[in-house]
């Protein structure tokens, strides 16, 4: 560029000046920007926060990916040292300008004219305007038609905004690195901190970034460098590049400030994303919720110490869900206590014995049993398609003849069998979906092991069953957001609902099999079922209070087995520290009796029980004498335990035939009393006549007295190879 006289040079700026002002105010008269207001208002930051009922921030989730924004930073909760260096670095006359810098303008004109080092001088104002109007920060090099329009526009900008709302608006909105936009993004994503906190050295480094969002980490080194150098020249800027590029050569992350409900936050924005979800704000993505924040932390702490009290017997995972039981609402919602993308409240596990209590409320209300009523618990062998079926005990112990109520508050096995024999695998099935069970598979799927919970359930279903059965058999919807009442319906009689209960709050019957001292017992009212699936795979405890119902579930997600863990020693701990917690200031007092419940007094002959006050729906309750007294006694009746009507006994050929026997089994009858008779054909008496030395063909077995009288009789098939058999 040639020399030309200090005067001419300045002559010639103003004389460009001068004509670019007067465009310009013609120009900026056709702008029409959004004010402050409406500009902060309409901030959309990138996350979802998940409030609980009081307000209190529960989770942030990541909804947006197209940017990392955060919420909207006053301009005094931003560092003053990075006010100074963007600044310095941006606009160093923007507190004395009107929108453009003419100083600038005018330099970087003469400067173009005469073919100088391209220069900037684009304002705050001018590159604020810019976003305001596209969306986005200014990129690349701008013709002069678009710097026009970008000056005019800042002019106009400033005859409506003040210098400090076009500042924090400018901070709030333009990109720092990557997708961070924004600087509270910004300042959390880097440097894992309020833009508040920012020091001088890392104010410099966000100055420079602006320029170039994504240069290389060495070159923003650079230049941060010399910003520093340039604010403060005694400032010690020797590690500032390197600190740099060990920054920016890692990966960033904004990490939430708030994380306790990470499965409930993505249940609830799963549609959010593209603006379908109704409780998603438009501008400020916040998400009411019916959670209690300090009751949330207080179940992860409960069940991370419990999970972390059986490390030693592969328990990996568990689950808890507190629900208030008169709105329905989930106050605690916990789907693990890892970062596992499975949700412990809605998988499906198989749920061992809590499907019982609905079992016996539907023998119950159809009027088949009453909670004295008397159950066999002695072997049971049940013919199927598939084969013999025999139902076991957890303790492989045969107890003989126990209440119903015994037989659920201990949780007995082949007890609940019988009563499905009893009520029938297809109406169970029907009142477990009524209750809100989603069965995929016809009942015939589950067969008789449906009493012992082969049918896989999620948590949330079997809490709010759990809770119909507190209700008195009213059931509802769950609510994880406020808004109105969900319907509600009659599924169970309310009357056997209430009996039910009452046995699965008496410590008395329960501990036939856990004992008075245990987990299960609370100082106030409650009643509570235990679970344990196939191979302790999975370890469930669901109960109530008159007031809530909580559920809780260990195991391990990929389904391998725990290590000798039952429903007491591995959910029950977090149920009793939950329920606890709950009704520390309250105490839960028992139920009213419901119209329809009368009680009466019952004496137990040939069992262990002792005499009691019981519960019967009207109608069932004994006259006179007990019940268990005044009807036949089912379990001392004489009958084939093995082999079942119909049995196919197949012959093994590779045995030999001295080894094959088929043992001839019979309940409550004693072996001097009664014979065996095959074919028409008594069996030598004693242990010797129920050792069989099978043959090929079709029998009919019977069990007789010493009188000859019948008292039960089967029939059975055996096949097998008669060539290969040696002729007895």
């Amino acid at each position: 560029m040639p020399d030309l006289p200090r005067c001419s040079l300045r002559a010639l700026s103003q004389t460009i000046i001068s004509f670019l002002l007067l465009l310009l105010v013609l120009a900026a008269e056709a702008n029409a920007l959004a004010t402050f207001p409406q500009v902060k208002a309409a901030h959309r930051r990138s996350d979802a926060v998940i409030l609980d009922r009081h307000g209190e921030v529960l989770h942030e989730v990541r909804m947006d990916k197209s940017g990392r924004r955060l919420d909207w930073t006053g301009l005094k909760e931003i560092s003053p040292a990075l006010v100074k260096a963007v600044l310095h670095s941006e606009d160093r006359h923007f507190y004395e300008h009107s929108g453009v810098d003419w100083q600038a303008v005018g330099a970087a004109a003469v400067g173009r004219l005469f073919g100088a080092t391209k220069r900037g001088a684009s304002t705050i104002s001018m590159q604020l305007a810019v976003m305001l109007k596209s969306g986005a920060a200014p990129k690349g090099r701008k013709t002069v038609s678009q710097k026009w329009d970008q000056m005019g526009a800042a002019l106009d900008l400033e005859k409506s905004w003040r210098k400090d709302e076009i500042l924090e608006a400018y901070l709030n909105l333009v990109t720092f690195r990557g997708e961070l936009q924004g600087i509270a993004a910004a300042s959390r994503g880097l440097f894992d901190k309020e833009p508040a906190g920012l020091d001088d050295r890392e104010a410099c480094l966000l100055a420079v970034l602006i320029q170039s969002p994504n240069a290389l980490p060495a070159e923003v080194g650079r230049r941060a460098a010399t910003l520093a150098g340039s604010l403060s020249p005694r400032a010690n800027i020797d590690d500032l590049p390197m600190f740099t590029v060990d920054l920016l050569s890692r990966p960033y992350r904004v990490r939430p400030r708030v994380a306790l409900a990470p499965h409930l936050a993505r249940r609830l924005t799963a549609g959010g994303a593209s603006g379908k979800d109704k409780n998603v704000s438009s501008a400020v993505r916040r998400i009411p919720t019916t959670l209690d924040l300090r009751l949330q932390r207080f179940a992860q702490d409960s069940l991370r110490l419990q999970l972390n009290a059986l490390q030693g017997r592969n328990v990996g995972e568990g689950a808890v869900i507190v629900v208030e039981n008169a709105t329905g609402q989930v106050l605690a919602y916990v789907g693990s206590t890892g970062d596992s993308q499975v949700d412990g409240v809605t998988a499906r596990r198989q749920a061992g014995s809590t499907l019982k209590p609905f079992l016996y409320e539907l023998a119950l209300e159809k009027r088949l049993l009453t909670a004295a009523s008397i159950l066999d618990d002695s072997p049971l062998h049940i013919p199927t398609e598939r084969g013999l079926y025999v139902p076991h005990d957890y303790d492989h112990r045969s107890r003989g003849p126990v209440s119903v109520r015994t037989a659920l508050a201990s949780s007995l096995n082949i007890p609940a069998v019988r009563t499905q024999l009893l009520a029938g695998t297809d109406p169970f099935a029907d009142r477990l979906r009524r209750v809100g069970f989603d069965l995929r598979r016809p009942a015939e799927f589950y067969g008789f092991s449906l009493a012992l919970g082969t049918a896989d359930v999620s948590l949330q279903e079997l809490v709010n069953a759990y809770r119909t059965l507190a209700l008195g058999g009213i059931g509802s919807d769950l609510r994880l957001t406020p808004g109105a009442s969900t319907p509600s319906r009659r599924v169970m009689e309310r009357g056997a609902a209430h009996i039910i209960a009452d046995i699965l709050a008496d410590r008395s019957s329960r501990s036939i099999a856990f004992g008075f001292d245990n987990p299960l017992t609370t100082r106030f009212w409650s009643a509570v079922k235990t679970g344990t699936s196939k191979d302790m795979r999975d370890n469930w405890c669901i109960g109530f209070s008159r007031r809530y119902t909580i559920g809780v579930w260990v195991g391990n997600f990929s389904g391998e087995p725990m290590w000798n863990v039952s429903g007491v020693s591995g959910a029950a701990p977090v149920w009793l520290e939950l329920m606890n917690y709950l009704q520390r200031d309250s105490r839960s007092a028992a139920p009213p009796r419901p119209e329809g419940v009368v009680a009466a007094r019952v004496t137990f002959s040939g069992s262990s029980e002792a005499e009691r006050s019981e519960l019967f729906l009207i109608g069932t309750e004994p006259s006179l004498k007990a019940m268990a007294e005044s009807r036949p006694e089912a379990w001392r009746i004489p009958r084939i335990a093995y082999p079942p009507e119909g049995t196919i006994i197949v012959l093994d050929p590779d045995i030999p035939q001295e080894n094959q026997r088929v043992f001839f089994e019979a309940e409550n009858a004693g072996h001097d009393e009664f014979r065996w008779r095959l074919n028409g054909e008594l069996l030598p008496p004693g242990e010797y006549g129920r050792r069989w030395a099978p043959l090929p063909g079709r029998y009919d077995l019977a069990l007789i007295d010493s009188s000859g009288t019948i008292q039960d009789s089967v029939s059975f098939v055996v096949r097998g190879d008669t060539a290969a058999l040696k002729v007895r």
